[in-house]
């Protein structure tokens, strides 16, 4: 075989990558085969990066299982290529095969694995895979750190993951934006930005990753001055100018501080918007009682050629239900499936019921619950229980309460929207029936007294 016939063959395949020209490729790879180099570790190496790199996996696992000889690079690429395609199972199963080889991964190995993990939501076996990362000696590998301490975020396990955030040596912008995202995620804003703070203290500056999560945590604990002071900082970096993700992220701060007429401001200075950006603003309004605005600018973004997705339609029905617009409210929900082409979720259920609830609709509520195409779910049943509760409907509410319970007996809502009324007993007869096969859940009962104030 010609040394410099491969060399020409593996440079044409590693120029190909970058402009994803694959039929190009393939054209090599025909060449390849022709003048019989397919044998060279090298060549198969980089035909499998390529096609990984372009998504390209069926061919990437053709020539992974014809290859004469697999070395740890080659193993690494199958690995990742799977995992960033969210084909975790297929890459479990690269990983089984590779450990049942008798080798031993390494570094690059082990992302991917806890990646798949997240994927297939298999805590127990990241948590077993991490202990082997402490006896293999990777923690101090920032990939790996990382990627374990993401495996414990997407989790919910903070309790781990700042153990693990703890004892990384060494923490780039990617790392702390998990670890910040991570409190965000669970509520912890007030530690989402001490953590940023810390990040800031420690210089590493900010980037498009970190500013929408730290934003979001400004606009839940209203903290007004940090979320103008990192506005300011955006304004005067280039680096940001432009991005929505992050615009998207301030007008939801600004609505949550109570500044809807900022949030409005940084909507119109905005160059580009995408489908969020409305969405994003059509919300803001609705949590503002500005339902009429709402509308409006549901209208707008049709007339600009956006077309609303199920969150969108979501949004624009829970303004209606937070302004009492009931004819329009029914108009949109029929939209659904008849102008977009939609099935209606259980979310879309949910804010029409509410809706109907709020004002007093509660037999046309029932009716919709009743004529729903899927279960109704927890959040269903308690927007109709809410309602009954409002307006003091006995007979419904104890049709939804009896759902509830049933979908979810410990259901905290129920301690939220339930009043006591040690004189009214009525309905501690109609649920001790049902409570009464289960100890617990009379303890729970008794302990709520779960019995509308009437």
């Amino acid at each position: 075989m010609s040394y410099k016939a491969a060399f020409y063959l593996s440079s044409l395949l590693r120029n190909c990558v970058p402009l994803s020209a694959i039929s190009q490729a393939k054209q090599t790879h025909a060449q390849i085969l022709g003048l019989g180099f397919l044998s060279n570790v090298t060549l198969q190496t980089d035909l499998l990066l390529f096609y990984s790199k372009c998504g390209v996996l069926q061919d990437a696992r053709q020539v992974f299982d014809k290859m004469s000889e697999r070395n740890m690079y080659s193993w690494n690429i199958m690995l990742a290529s799977y995992a960033q395609n969210s084909l975790f199972l297929d890459a479990m199963n690269v990983f089984d095969d590779f450990l049942k080889m008798g080798l031993r991964p390494d570094h690059y190995t082990m992302p991917p694995v806890f990646k798949s993990c997240v994927g297939i939501g298999d805590a127990f076996l990241g948590k077993m895979l991490h202990g082997w990362v402490i006896r293999l000696g990777f923690e101090e590998y920032v990939v790996v750190g990382s990627s374990v301490l993401d495996f414990y975020v997407k989790f919910g396990n903070l309790v781990d993951a700042k153990r693990v955030f703890s004892n990384m040596l060494s923490r780039d912008s990617a790392v702390w934006n998990s670890m910040i995202s991570g409190f965000g995620r669970a509520g912890f804003y007030v530690d989402a930005l001490n953590c940023f703070r810390s990040m800031l203290s420690e210089g590493v500056n900010m980037d498009s990753m970190s500013i929408p999560s730290i934003l979001n945590a400004c606009g839940r604990e209203g903290d007004l001055m940090k979320g103008k002071e990192i506005h300011g900082q955006v304004v005067k970096s280039l680096i940001f100018d432009g991005d929505v993700a992050i615009g998207n992220s301030l007008i939801d701060m600004y609505a949550k501080c109570g500044c809807l007429h900022d949030s409005e401001k940084v909507f119109r200075n905005m160059r580009e918007l995408n489908l969020v950006t409305w969405t994003t603003l059509i919300s803001c309004y609705g949590v503002h009682g500005k339902g009429e605005d709402s509308l409006a600018l549901f209208k707008k973004m049709k007339d600009c050629g956006f077309k609303p997705n199920c969150v969108t339609l979501t949004a624009i029905l829970a303004s209606c239900s937070h302004s009492g617009l009931i004819d329009q409210g029914w108009k949109i929900f029929d939209s659904i499936s008849f102008e977009y082409g939609l099935k209606p979720s259980v979310e879309h259920y949910a804010c029409m019921v509410d809706l109907l609830g709020r004002f007093g609709h509660l037999e046309e509520a029932l009716g919709l619950v009743k004529n729903m195409k899927s279960v109704a779910t927890a959040s269903v049943w308690g927007a109709l229980l809410a309602g009954c509760v409002m307006h003091k409907n006995v007979e419904i509410g104890e049709v939804a309460a009896l759902q509830l319970f049933e979908l979810e007996p410990r259901n905290s809502e129920l301690w939220n929207i339930c009043k006591v009324k040690e004189s009214d007993g009525s309905w501690m007869h109609s649920f001790k029936g049902l409570l009464l096969p289960s100890a617990n859940l009379l303890t729970f009962w008794q302990a709520a007294c779960v019995t509308l104030c009437f």
